[in-house]
């Protein structure tokens, strides 16, 4: 797909672009050249097995049918222990029990985990002979949000290691970190290494995908990554007869299809325009399997159907009734989740736009770090409200507020000592994870809609409540009662509704029993699942388009009769649901 294809190569965008079956086409194609591939995931929530078609570790996994492919995992939470381990021992048998248990404490907060993720991902980048054997080592990254945290992690937890004096930190012993310092200038320098690393920006052509790319590439750049190259991934193009004014056999659902596909790529950002782009065509059936990820590589292989077909199965109904029964209880919180890209900022604006045009005071805010809530709605509407999460702003607001309650009771040498602690990114985990309660508290007297992170940041922050409790102590602040109430509240089935969202795919709806499973392990059992943008609900009878309807039925039909308490299904709608109007469709 890429000619003469760097060492290193990063797919990274907005959630449910196709990062991984591009990323996973991509090495597959060079492999099947003759050339030694290493695919590797750092996303916590990776389908990277399922698209290969192997069970995959977190040590090279050869693959099945494809000679010369290899693939690993990076798990966060294995990884998490390990670090942890590889920090303790060598303390073990020389400090007190106590002591041990204290360092052992300081390891348990989440941003061990990112730091312990970040540890494997430097040695594949930044060592040499960790991946000496391999032509080429491939990157499929997590949605953005989490994969400019990680690219920008080497100079966080470098500044922080040259500007502490302290000694230790939420990460226990700096001495861990010092001797990663080399390991990281390495990882740091490899990335911006134009010869040795491609970063592949991936959009789909839509508005968003493409904003969400060009917040991307600004900032890589400010990184000092310069080789970027865009891909804009399933493009779609009428059929004869289907996008003429007027046209008697053109189809509306294929026409608005392929028109929003150009608008999206004409009005393209200023900045993507420079980089060097390739097109992918729309495929009608799914990327799973070495056979799909072949099409990909050489889309001329897809087969085009000349007619639609007329297969059939019951639909669930629209989001209407579940509105109403959730209007019906007065006040609350609801939380879209599910894998990135299946249209949960959609259902979270849509929802709270009908609850608002019933009448009812309504907040709509999100936890994910490429937010878009505000611009899904658009214009004002009365009783709503909407805000976002500012990470910037939390961190600002909390670290104030300690250092304002523990001047009275500190030298000038321990406030340095706080202040440098202070400084750690563990502090932006523990201020989100705080404004993140304040909404939920929110819920007592209206209704407050989340539109959440995606899956594995999500479960992340859900997961966060003991590490966050330590982190409160340990840095002298408080635990308001917003957070001693939130996991009650989530929990509790009348004040907290749960929405999985997925689209009719293997993937998503793969995806979405996961997080069910990982759900009820916390205790939360989730409220309705929404299966959002389907084609078979549409109506279409575009050939293509068709096809690709038929292919969502065992999802649809797995998800209605087997996964979800309720069900809802949306249409792939020829008017873009966004603005107050836009999402009213999906009350109708």
């Amino acid at each position: 797909m890429f000619a003469e294809p760097t060492r290193h190569l990063f797919f990274t965008g907005k959630g449910g672009v196709g990062k991984t079956s591009l990323a996973c086409a991509t090495g597959l194609a060079l492999a099947d050249a003759g050339r030694r591939v290493l695919i590797v995931s750092t996303d916590p929530a990776s389908n990277l097995d399922e698209v290969l078609g192997a069970e995959l570790a977190g040590t090279p996994t050869a693959i099945p049918g494809a000679a010369n492919l290899f693939a690993l995992n990076i798990d966060p939470e294995a990884a998490a222990r390990d670090y942890r381990e590889r920090m303790v021992a060598p303390y073990r048998g020389i400090l007190p029990a106590a002591a041990i248990q204290s360092i052992e404490e300081q390891f348990s907060g989440a941003c061990t985990v990112e730091i312990a993720a970040f540890d494997e991902f430097s040695k594949l980048l930044g060592e040499p002979a960790a991946t000496a054997e391999f032509d080429h080592v491939i990157f499929d990254t997590a949605p953005t949000g989490h994969t400019l945290r990680l690219l920008t992690l080497p100079s966080a937890w470098s500044g922080f290691i040259d500007s502490s004096t302290g000694g230790a930190s939420c990460l226990g012993p700096l001495a861990g970190l010092e001797k990663q310092k080399a390991l990281y200038a390495a990882t740091v320098e490899r990335l911006a290494d134009a010869a040795a690393t491609t970063v592949i920006l991936v959009a789909r052509p839509d508005a968003a995908a493409l904003r969400e790319a060009e917040r991307t590439r600004g900032e890589l750049a400010a990184l000092g990554i310069g080789n970027l190259q865009l891909v804009v991934n399933g493009v779609f193009a009428a059929a004869a007869g289907d996008g003429a004014a007027g046209d008697a056999t053109a189809d509306a659902i294929a026409t608005a299809f392929a028109q929003r596909a150009q608008e999206a790529l004409r009005a393209m950002p200023a900045g993507l325009t420079q980089l060097p782009r390739q097109i992918v065509p729309f495929l009608p059936r799914g990327t799973v399997g070495l056979a799909a990820l072949r099409q990909v590589a050489a889309p001329e292989r897809a087969e085009h159907p000349a007619t639609a077909s007329t297969v059939s199965t019951p639909l669930p109904p629209g989001l209407p009734a579940l509105i109403d029964e959730i209007a019906a209880a007065g006040h609350g919180v609801i939380m879209t989740m599910g894998k990135g890209g299946v249209g949960k900022t959609t259902v979270a604006a849509a929802i709270a736009v009908a609850l608002a045009t019933r009448g009812r005071a309504v907040h709509l805010s999100t936890t994910d770090p490429a937010a878009h809530v505000a611009a899904a709605v658009g214009d004002e509407l009365p009783g709503l409200s909407v805000g976002r999460i500012d990470p910037h702003k939390e961190v600002a607001e909390y670290t104030a507020e300690v250092l304002a309650k523990a001047s009275a009771s500190l030298d000038a040498a321990g406030r340095a000592l706080l202040e440098e602690d202070l400084r750690s990114p563990c502090t932006e985990e523990i201020a989100v994870f705080r404004a993140f309660a304040r909404e939920v508290d929110r819920g007592r007297d209206g209704f407050v809609v989340l539109d959440t992170a995606p899956t594995g940041h999500t479960l992340l922050l859900l997961d966060a409540a003991e590490a966050y409790h330590r982190e409160v102590l340990r840095t002298r602040g408080e635990m308001p009662e917003a957070v001693t109430q939130l996991l009650p509240r989530l929990r509790d089935a009348d004040y907290t509704r749960v929405l999985v969202v997925t689209l009719a795919e293997a993937t998503p709806v793969h995806e979405a029993e996961r997080l069910q499973r990982d759900l009820a392990r916390a205790g939360i059992a989730p409220f309705a699942w929404v299966i959002e943008q389907s084609l078979l609900a549409s109506g279409t009878r575009d050939p293509l388009l068709a096809l690709r309807g038929e292919c969502e039925i065992p999802f649809i039909r797995r998800v209605a009769d087997e996964l979800a308490p309720r069900c809802a299904l949306v249409p792939w709608l020829p008017v873009a649901p966004s603005g107050i109007d836009g999402l009213r469709q999906l009350d109708c």
